[in-house]
């Protein structure tokens, strides 16, 4: 298998969640929980964490990553993109070591995950050569077809459908296409993509779709988390046994 790098970007200074990279679900903290599913990982081989705080970079390495680098403040702000820190963590490995192949994102604000799936999504575009990325997704209970927009004169239409009555919307969802939520239970990027092209993703994505998740924006999301670890306590012995 190609050389493969887990990067989970935890920059401090949420605003919604006070610390919410280090808040704790189940006696573990999101960066925990992300960090020991990249270790299960059977294809994994290195794991680095990208953030702008000591505080966070000795909790990473005492959960088992490394952090060889400290993001700089101005692309670990409220508004800074995806981009920027990967792009800082490739130029970095570029200059000082080498570049992997292929990056595994993963979010801590994803915390329960599969490590079979993320073996499973990395091995899916790895053994493909006409995707620029794979991103994971889940359907959404509700079709994105049988939703509104507001339009030019303050009136509801269907969410891009031209001409469509109204009425359309009260149809059954299986009379619907199915759309798809990206998550953040896993993103497989090509290394050489991102340098060559200056993107992430690219135009031509694979979709991975993996069962419904919790994103983590919140102090409901908080709740919601803690209520599906005490009723699936396995999620703990999964990672964490």
């Amino acid at each position: 298998m190609a050389n493969i790098l887990a990067l989970i970007p935890a920059r401090s200074g949420s605003k919604a969640v006070r610390d919410k990279n280090i808040r704790e679900i189940g006696g573990h903290s999101l960066l925990e929980w992300s960090i020991a599913a990249c270790l299960r990982s059977s294809l994994i081989e290195r794991i680095i964490v990208s953030t702008d705080s000591l505080q966070y970079a000795s909790l990473a390495k005492s959960f088992g990553a490394e952090v060889p680098f400290l993001r700089p403040d101005e692309i670990s702000g409220d508004r800074s993109t995806d981009y920027e820190f990967v792009d800082h963590a490739l130029s970095w490995l570029e200059g000082n070591e080498q570049l992997p192949e292929y990056i595994v994102h993963i979010r801590p604000t994803t915390p329960f995950r599969d490590p079979a799936l993320i073996d499973q999504a990395i091995v899916s575009f790895v053994d493909q050569a006409d995707s620029t990325a794979l991103r994971s997704v889940h359907e959404m209970s509700e079709s994105a077809y049988k939703t509104f927009e507001i339009n030019q004169v303050g009136k509801l239409s269907l969410l891009g459908v031209a001409g469509a009555k109204l009425d359309q919307a009260n149809n059954a969802r299986q009379q619907f296409p199915p759309t798809f939520h990206a998550n953040g239970y896993v993103d497989v990027l090509s290394s050489r993509f991102i340098k060559a092209h200056g993107l992430i993703h690219g135009d031509s994505v694979m979709p991975f779709i993996t069962p419904p998740v919790v994103e983590v924006d919140t102090e409901d999301d908080f709740a919601h988390l803690e209520f599906l670890f005490a009723r699936n306590p396995q999620i703990n012995r999964q990672l964490f046994a």
